[in-house]
């Protein structure tokens, strides 16, 4: 298989069928070895943690099929922690999503003379980060990806409406087990015409509390596929 893309927490292959393969890696965002989904770098790596993600994914984009929300998902092999994945385009050169539910992180050090940690953020807030290790993941508009040619205002409208439905499902799944869902990241990419999401929804993307603990990628893992 060719190699196409070596990112910080998977790399890429092209299949011969036309489809992508995804393997995940044991790697995972942080700094100086503590985790935070929205740090732009890898802080540490937790043996097993690449499998853990993979089952992760495989069980919520299963849960967004039988919500009928389209994905790039196709099949995967958890001995292997690969995934096989509809070929889907990236925007510009990679984008990231982020919806908040609660102010923390990123968000404070930015804004934190305006709104305190742990905040809730009603109805939830998306934004989107250029993947841009050296410039630090920069933010853009909507209307700043238009602009730019990245995508049509009524592409960042799709995406953004099926953001807030992923993430309430999400959510509202993770509420059932008496977790609480502060943030998430996606990444979205368009096969033709129409904007889907791609990439994973794992634990190693998304800031979970029980109270008032963050509960750790692999304890976080066990607590959504061992319910």
């Amino acid at each position: 298989m060719k190699k196409i893309y070596e990112g910080k927490t998977k790399d890429v292959y092209a299949l011969d069928n036309g489809n992508v393969m995804l393997k995940f890696k044991d790697d995972c965002t942080g700094k100086d070895g503590v985790f935070d989904p929205g740090e732009n770098t890898v802080g540490l790596k937790i043996d097993g943690i690449g499998k853990e993600n993979l089952k992760t994914s495989i069980y919520y984009f299963e849960l967004l099929k039988k919500a009928g929300i389209k994905t790039h998902y196709v099949a995967a092999d958890i001995e292997n922690a690969t995934m096989e994945v509809l070929p889907g385009k990236v925007f510009g050169h990679g984008l990231e999503v982020i919806c908040r539910l609660v102010a923390t992180g990123s968000f404070i050090r930015r804004y934190g003379e305006y709104i305190a940690d742990g905040t809730p953020l009603e109805g939830g807030y998306v934004e989107c980060t250029f993947k841009n290790d050296e410039k630090g993941d920069p933010l853009v508009t909507a209307e700043g990806l238009a602009a730019l040619g990245v995508m049509s205002e009524e592409m960042f409208a799709s995406m953004k409406e099926q953001t807030l439905k992923i993430t309430k499902i999400v959510a509202d799944d993770l509420k059932s087990i008496g977790l609480d869902l502060w943030d998430i990241k996606f990444e979205f990419g368009y096969n033709g015409d129409e904007v889907i999401l791609i990439d994973e929804i794992a634990s190693g993307n998304m800031r979970v509390y029980k109270g008032k603990d963050i509960v750790p990628p692999v304890e976080l893992t066990k607590l959504i596929l061992n319910r």
